[in-house]
């Protein structure tokens, strides 16, 4: 029903508008008494063989939206009724930003992919913490910080300082988005030394607190196979508790829609089924570096439970879909379950 008929009307419209009105349209009908009871029949698989433990979280389910969805927390009673394991909001910086111009969001139908810069536009990190208060569900919550774009990155550890501290009595896990390239200059972050930095710093600053909570890196699929040496060192020397891969990527190879479309829309980053076979090798290349233990969430081009399977064969421990649950629609999760139990 959602491709035949929902979809193509929202894609008559504003990607960012219909995405805006999403919201509202979901924030307004669970209000309704009843429906916040109703979506998960038709939404939610549950299982005791769907649940996973990773790093002392214990996950109702593998399936995970990823952070760029509900950036501002807004949403987190909603979607939790849509058969997601985990949520993760931001990217969220200290203070609130607009983003980069519009337009930022782009789709290409014909290759089930989006482009996006929208620049870690967020109401900034406090503004999230004040939504985290207000909410009943208790699924397991990410929260993913990055920096704003006027702070330099020789001040960026500030920034993660600011956002972790902020975060950290309303979140389960944290991610250090360094890989977006949507903001100038932070992929820089992921060179060796200022990368090692970073992270050494998040991890302490989680070590002293009294409860320490798990500490995750974000990667981009556009590094070679040296520099995700240098991040697998980077990960064990750190003891960072997980890795998430991949981000969006810059690249526009192989894509079907016509170049003289793609070049008009411009910078920014590709996500959906191009992206689907590289976020994958980057997971199996990981869990080859990393060892069978090792925590990999794997993001990146999911759009049936195929492509999900494909990651967790691959090493991937959880997977996170954004691009593939705009394009296959709410039930996108419990057919991912759904196949995961049926397979032998």
């Amino acid at each position: 029903m959602y491709k035949l008929l929902i979809r193509p009307v929202f894609f008559l419209f504003d990607p960012e508008k219909i995405h805006h009105f999403i919201f509202r349209a979901l924030k307004f009908f669970c209000q309704i008494p009843f429906v916040n009871k109703l979506l998960p029949l038709f939404f939610v698989h549950t299982s005791a063989l769907l649940e996973r433990e990773l790093f002392g979280l214990r996950f109702k389910n593998p399936v995970g939206l990823a952070a760029g969805f509900d950036k501002d927390a807004k949403l987190i009673d909603e979607l939790a009724c849509l058969g997601f394991g985990f949520i993760e909001i931001g990217t969220l910086t200290p203070k609130a930003q607009p983003g980069n111009d519009k337009p930022r969001l782009f789709r290409l139908p014909e290759d089930q992919a989006l482009i996006n810069r929208m620049g870690f536009n967020n109401e900034g990190v406090l503004a999230a913490v004040a939504q985290l208060k207000k909410r009943k569900s208790k699924i397991i919550i990410g929260g993913n910080i990055g920096k704003n774009k006027i702070t330099p990155n020789e001040k960026a550890v500030d920034d993660y300082t600011y956002c972790f501290e902020a975060l950290h009595p309303h979140v389960d896990y944290f991610v250090v988005n360094v890989s977006s390239p949507n903001t100038p200059g932070l992929r820089a972050l992921q060179e060796k030394e200022p990368l090692k930095k970073l992270m050494q710093h998040i991890k302490q600053l989680s070590l002293a607190k009294e409860k320490p909570k798990p500490v995750l890196l974000k990667i981009a699929p556009d590094l070679t196979p040296s520099q995700l040496d240098d991040v697998v060192e980077i990960l064990l020397e750190t003891k960072t508790d997980g890795v998430i891969a991949t981000n969006t990527t810059i690249s526009r190879e192989g894509l079907v829609t016509r170049q003289e479309s793609v070049l008009e829309i411009g910078n920014g980053g590709l996500s959906g089924k191009p992206l689907t076979e590289k976020s994958t090798e980057v997971i199996s290349y990981l869990r080859s570096r990393l060892g069978k233990s090792y925590p990999i969430i794997g993001v990146g081009g999911i759009l049936r439970p195929e492509d999900a399977l494909e990651k967790i064969k691959a090493g991937a421990d959880l997977v996170q879909v954004y691009t593939g649950f705009i394009y296959e629609g709410p039930g996108l999760a419990k057919k991912i379950c759904a196949s995961l139990l049926s397979r032998p």
